[in-house]
């Protein structure tokens, strides 16, 4: 059994607020040029639509917000620090606090539990629920932070076999799902949000240079709602259980940015939520980081960052790489429940 949230504060609370407190103006003139990020975990942060801000005055604007979703670029460890960064800062003024996680799904709960109450080590954590393969260097400071305090940690998106089936038969999947599955994922999983749709249907496209054909294209958004829907629900289930407390949550960019995705599945669903939305916006030149006027709409509040290194130079090497993610996915889908052969998404 957890313990309920408590207001008791963290030693090093002070040390972990003491990086990128110098920021930026975007004022571009040769006596005030903004300054560099000087290494991969450097961030500048902005209040929208151009002004700088410490992470210590964007909590202290964030004290009242009900969820404050922090996007990230999975991986790059500038988001993680600000994200850790935050949830002290916020905890600080606002003890009652929620952790809600992309990273981690509704199954996995239980084992999250156990490992938040002491009973199990990092090691079954990661193996067992599993973990994300990055959970050590990226989600871990969080989680401890969470531990040390006894705050609730909610393990928010929907389990990836269901989306996967999902993403291969659609929304039509739902028929064969028994009923204990299905209480894993939203109960409407199939809002929707029309400006959402379009953004990823060019997102598709782009990705598959426009060989993707209007059902793939169906199918694939189906599955994306189902992990944005499941994480807006598990958002507002936190909220009910925790009515004083402030939900944290963590989830790639795409799912929060230009408060779509799950951002507009629980406006949706609750209108009354104050919501803020930072994201993250990688720059073409780190050593004189600029935000331009598309970046503007895309969060409340956004952080420059630098971008990964490129994952693929040799295009053959990339191509063996895609061929093989494909195959496993086709693998996993073999794990779908039988569909009948009468369904109409059997042919």
């Amino acid at each position: 059994m957890r313990l309920p949230i408590t207001s008791s504060l963290i030693l090093c609370c002070g040390l972990l607020l003491s990086g990128c407190q110098t920021l930026p103006t975007l004022d571009t003139s040769p006596e005030q040029e903004p300054q560099a990020l000087a290494h991969s975990y450097d961030f500048r942060l902005y209040q929208a639509p151009n002004q700088p801000i410490t992470v210590l005055e964007l909590a202290q604007q964030l004290k009242e917000i009900d969820v404050v979703f922090i996007g990230e670029f999975h991986g790059n460890h500038a988001s993680h620090l600000l994200q850790m960064q935050l949830q002290a800062a916020l905890f600080q003024l606002r003890p009652e606090q929620v952790l809600s996680m992309e990273m981690f799904e509704r199954h996995q709960q239980p084992v999250l539990n156990r490992y938040l109450d002491g009973e199990v080590g990092e090691k079954y954590l990661i193996n067992e629920a599993p973990a994300w393969p990055n959970y050590a260097g990226s989600y871990r400071p969080m989680i401890e932070f969470a531990k040390h305090n006894f705050l609730p940690v909610i393990a928010a998106n929907a389990p990836g076999d269901i989306v996967r089936c999902i993403g291969q038969y659609g929304q039509s999947y739902l028929d064969v799902l028994p009923t204990d599955e299905k209480a894993k994922i939203a109960k409407n999983s199939f809002l929707n949000d029309e400006a959402y749709q379009t953004k990823f249907y060019e997102f598709m496209e782009e990705m598959r240079h426009g060989k993707m054909n209007d059902e793939r294209k169906a199918n694939s958004y189906a599955a994306q709602l189902t992990r944005d829907n499941t994480m807006a629900e598990s958002i507002l289930q936190a909220l009910d259980d925790h009515p004083q407390a402030q939900v944290i949550h963590l989830n790639g960019s795409f799912h929060s940015a230009e408060h779509l995705g799950t951002v507009a599945l629980l406006k949706q669903r609750r209108p009354d939520l104050k919501v803020a939305v930072i994201t993250p916006i990688r720059v073409n030149n780190p050593e004189a980081p600029k935000l331009t006027q598309d970046d503007l709409n895309k969060g409340d509040y956004l952080y420059l960052i630098q971008p990964q290194p490129e994952e693929y130079l040799d295009a053959s090497y990339r191509r063996q790489a895609m061929q093989n993610m494909f195959a496993n996915s086709k693998d996993k889908a073999k794990r779908c429940l039988a569909i009948p052969a009468t369904h109409p998404s059997a042919d």
